[in-house]
């Protein structure tokens, strides 16, 4: 008896820490999933019905093989952002950005971020609290209403979805050019300074020329963002 009433209190105690991860976890998915967070970070594919998610790569930010031609520029006139197909890239007066990969990756997500990197990111509005300014589309306004254990509790999520290997490109600053793969990539350029780079194929960069669609060999797995099969168990 002195065995078991030693042994019982011990599971007690772990079904009760359990329970509170599961509770932060749990918390995490609801904030991660009504802010939003997978409109940018998963990117999109052609679907039956149109561009969908693509679950394959949820929160794993702009594909990596997806090598992006110049931004295009925009004529004089109110209109001042353009995207890719895939949501992940986007052009503006701050240049060229790429949606970051947020799942565990150690190498290429933030699986070595603590969860104080997380929040010092969030509440600096700088990559880990310190390097480069974080870039639209990422409503950094917006998140930085959230508590710190708001943010604790996204972090804990992130970290219990599958990691995915995905290098995301830097992002490049207004009229600057960076080279990925054969393709030049330039920042969004002002108006009437359109770069005249062409992309393999024949695809132009004409100001205004539509980027399309990739049409990626994944079949389509809808919109069940937070489906369990998407998930792993806390180690």
């Amino acid at each position: 008896m002195s065995l078991l009433s030693g042994w019982l209190p011990s599971l007690a105690e772990a079904a009760a820490v359990d329970t509170k991860d599961a509770i932060v976890i749990e918390r995490g998915r609801y904030s991660t999933t009504a802010g939003g967070c997978g409109d940018c970070h998963t990117p999109l594919k052609m679907g039956e019905r149109g561009p969908e998610p693509d679950m394959s790569r949820m929160l794993s930010g702009h594909p990596q093989y997806l090598q992006m031609p110049a931004a295009p520029a925009l004529p004089e006139g109110p209109w001042m952002v353009v995207s890719s197909a895939t949501n992940t890239a986007w052009a503006g007066p701050w240049g060229t950005s790429f949606v970051a990969n947020i799942t565990p990756d150690p190498e290429t997500g933030i699986g070595k971020w603590s969860a104080d990197d997380f929040i010092y990111t969030i509440r600096s509005g700088r990559h880990l609290g310190r390097g480069r300014q974080i870039l639209p589309p990422m409503p950094i306004p917006a998140i930085q209403n959230l508590t710190d254990e708001d943010l604790t509790a996204i972090y804990a999520y992130l970290m219990t979805i599958l990691p995915i290997e995905n290098h995301v490109p830097a992002p490049i600053a207004p009229g600057a050019t960076a080279s990925v793969g054969n393709w030049t990539v330039a920042g969004r350029l002002s108006p009437g300074r359109a770069s005249r780079q062409h992309a393999p194929g024949g695809h132009g960069c004409r100001p205004g020329a539509a980027i399309p669609l990739p049409k990626f060999p994944i079949p389509s797995l809808g919109r069940a963002a937070l489906d369990s099969s998407h998930t792993r168990k806390p180690q």
